[in-house]
């Protein structure tokens, strides 16, 4: 059986990219990976707190909060970063057989990225099996997508939007598809490969610094969403594997004022 880790509230699986791969196909049901600054915002988010909480697998994309949990709490978690677990589900030959594999991606521009790449790689797939997902709202939900793939029926959805969206979006399709695929949540780390993002070099991902790349390189895009990941250490001391409080924007306004 493997291990888990309960940080504030969300399972994490303790162990290597490859037993996570494979105990996620075996399961089904959607992977998340969070990231510190979307994992800081669970206390003012209630449905990203619920669809995290609520994931079957989530693996520690997170150096930051890996050290954390370390330093404040005396446990060992296993760092599995979205581009390592994406990579190593991509060495399975199945995936490449038509109709297996189904991405939902940010951009047209990031499909025409994807999708000229993932032929190179060996893949058997075309412009309809890489789905442009629309703005969501605070709710996210998509009936057109979910027809989409109730239809087509692929055994991997990989989701490549942003944290905070895919997470709700992983939750909603697999309440609502007819069967159960294997949805993997891995933010940009569909991009990295594809290069529709700057790619993070592998001694950079395996030394936790692959977000100090993405913030010299375009610092006013990025330092105030890494800012957020400061309030982590409180959220960890305060309580640790324990579900958060959901915190009232209003009542914070208060405390402030006081």
């Amino acid at each position: 059986m493997p291990n888990f880790e309960q940080i504030l509230g969300v399972r994490f699986f303790n162990g290597t990219a490859s037993e996570a791969v494979a105990h996620v196909n075996s399961i089904r049901g959607y992977v998340v990976a969070p990231a510190a600054p979307a994992l800081a915002n669970i206390e003012r988010d209630a449905g990203y707190l619920h669809a995290l909480s609520n994931a079957d697998v989530a693996i520690a994309d997170s150096g930051f909060m890996v050290l954390l949990w370390r330093i404040l709490r005396g446990r060992k978690l296993s760092r599995i970063s979205g581009l390592s677990y994406l990579q190593t589900l991509l060495e399975n030959s199945a995936l490449r057989e038509p109709g297996r594999t189904f991405f939902i991606l940010p951009s047209s521009e990031a499909r025409e990225k994807a999708v000229p790449w993932l032929c190179s790689q060996g893949f058997e797939i075309s412009e309809r099996e890489c789905y442009v997902a629309p703005i969501y709202g605070g709710d996210v939900a998509d009936e057109k997508l979910a027809i989409l793939l109730g239809r087509s029926r692929p055994e991997h959805v990989i989701v490549g939007l942003g944290g905070g969206t895919q997470e709700k979006l992983g939750c909603y399709l697999r309440d609502n598809l007819p069967y159960r695929p294997a949805i993997h949540c891995i933010g940009a780390a569909v991009g990295f490969l594809t290069g529709d993002q700057k790619p993070i070099p592998v001694w950079a991902d395996r030394l936790y610094v692959g977000w100090l790349l993405r913030l010299i390189r375009a610092p006013q895009r990025y330092a105030l969403r890494f800012s957020r990941a400061f309030a982590l250490p409180g959220m960890i001391l305060r309580y640790g594997s324990e579900i958060p409080e959901i915190r009232d924007r209003r009542s914070e306004v208060r405390e402030q004022k006081e």
